[in-house]
């Protein structure tokens, strides 16, 4: 199918990203009976995202012609015969009056009517609202049978979320099969060498029983050479270190359980130095050895929550994945608030002014952790247990936090402000809850705008 671009204006562009399909068009019909088909109407108004009805609509207006579009078929016509490049100037005209950007030029333009019964076109390149002139004729038509809504603000942020893990998969098995081809070479190229080096050696071993072989009476000095030559054959060999993932991992386990011993041996050495009872003279001195061991403080286990934080910055500190953070949450016994809360003191302990650009820094690890609603509802508590207990420098940027994780679709609205109208019929007064209220207040004047613009 031959495409162009969008707009008479675009015609030249060699670049331009917007196109749609070329008109094609039928006679049929004789006599009074004769009508135009446009084959390929619902392609050419899917490519410029409005109805099929309106662009039919359109022509029969401006030719006086009476001019339908079925539904369940597809089929455009216009009673009369009409040429091809007749027809094609006219869209031409409705896509600069009706589906361009006056401001811009950008076709990427959504239909808006207002309670006014007025008509405008939202660019969504550039934000501008185009009004259309309300004299046309087809402006009627489009009153009486306007576009469909546009979906929420919810299925969009679920149709982003989806496509950012397409994305994310996309990116992951793309890496993984560049792994494998480098492992498939590397095999193949260490094949070779191993081949080449059994093939030298059986070239040697063959010379030297030929000359085990021989007639002549320095036999035995002939066979000291040969086992000389196999020896100097030898040194010729090329020794190669595997470079593939698995040995390079077992190098990696034995240097470690290597060390790891040294580490035990030395910190077994340094507890019996410890243990070496006293002499008579340090008893006397010191006071008996059960004295001494008595006056040493008790070590006191860390509890499971202590526990938990610990791993998480162990687990950030050695620059893990977000899926291995998640990991490591899962593993803990611990209730659902308080792995959430755990997350939050390890990623932002000791935070001050700049948590919210902490916040989107560490981002990816609360999107892992956030699979759901209603681990949602768990991390906006979590924010509020953590502002509990931060310095008053990252209480401010609560409004701040919000919004960061609003516009990086870990929370949605409906949560944030479920939240928030909990807070305040509990009688909370915190002061994040304080904070929170001009974020609350923005979402629902912004909600209310975009009512009033439908």
């Amino acid at each position: 199918m031959a495409l162009q671009n969008i707009g008479a204006s675009n015609r030249d562009d060699a670049f331009y990203r917007y196109k749609m399909p070329r008109m094609i068009t039928k006679i049929e019909g004789r006599g009074n009976g004769i009508k135009t088909n446009i084959v390929n109407m619902v392609d050419i108004a899917k490519a410029l995202a409005r109805p099929a009805s309106y662009t039919t609509k359109y022509f029969g207006c401006e030719l006086g012609a009476q001019s339908k579009f079925d539904e369940k078929t597809g089929i455009s016509l216009v009673n009369g015969a009409h040429d091809t490049a007749k027809l094609a100037g006219l869209l031409e005209v409705f896509i600069k009056k009706y589906v361009q950007c006056y401001g811009c030029g950008n076709p990427e333009t959504e239909i808006l009517i207002s309670k006014t019964q007025m008509i405008s076109l939202k660019c969504a390149a550039c934000g501008f609202v185009s009004d259309v002139d309300m004299r046309d004729k087809l402006t009627t038509f489009i009153l009486k049978n306007p576009p469909e809504q546009k979906k929420g603000g919810k299925d969009k942020k679920a149709m982003r979320r989806a496509e950012k893990e397409r994305l994310k998969e996309g990116e992951a098995a793309d890496e993984e099969q560049k792994k494998l081809k480098k492992d498939a070479k590397k095999k193949g190229a260490s094949s070779k060498e191993s081949t080449a080096k059994v093939s030298k050696k059986k070239a040697a071993a063959a010379a030297g029983s030929d000359e085990d072989h021989s007639t002549s009476p320095t036999r035995s000095r002939d066979g000291d050479n040969a086992a000389a030559d196999e020896d100097d054959d030898d040194d010729d060999v090329e020794w190669q270190t595997d470079t593939s993932l698995e040995a390079a991992k077992q190098r990696m386990q034995e240097q470690l359980s290597a060390a790891t011993a040294e580490m035990v041996m030395l910190s077994t050495d340094e507890t019996e130095k410890k243990k070496k009872p006293a002499t008579p003279k340090e008893a006397t001195a010191n006071g008996s050895v059960n004295a001494q061991e008595s006056s040493e403080p008790a070590v006191t286990k860390p509890s499971p929550y202590n526990e938990l934080v610990g791993d998480i910055k162990a687990s950030l500190g050695s620059a893990a994945t977000p899926t291995q953070v998640k990991a490591v949450l899962a593993s803990s016994a611990l209730p659902p608030q308080d792995v959430m809360n755990a997350l939050l003191e390890a990623l932002f302990d000791g935070v001050g002014k700049g948590f919210a650009k902490e916040v989107v820094k560490n981002k990816k690890y609360l999107a892992a952790a956030v699979p759901d609603e209603g681990a949602q509802t768990v991390l906006v508590q979590a924010i509020e247990s953590f502002g509990g207990k931060c310095s008053p420098e990252a209480l401010k940027e609560v409004p701040v936090v919000l919004k960061a994780l609003y516009d990086g679709d870990v929370l949605e609205e409906e949560t944030i402000v479920e939240w928030y109208d909990a807070a305040v019929a509990a009688g909370k007064n915190s002061q994040v809850v304080k904070n929170a209220k001009l974020f609350v207040e923005w979402l629902q004047s912004a909600e209310s705008e975009e009512e009033d613009d439908e």
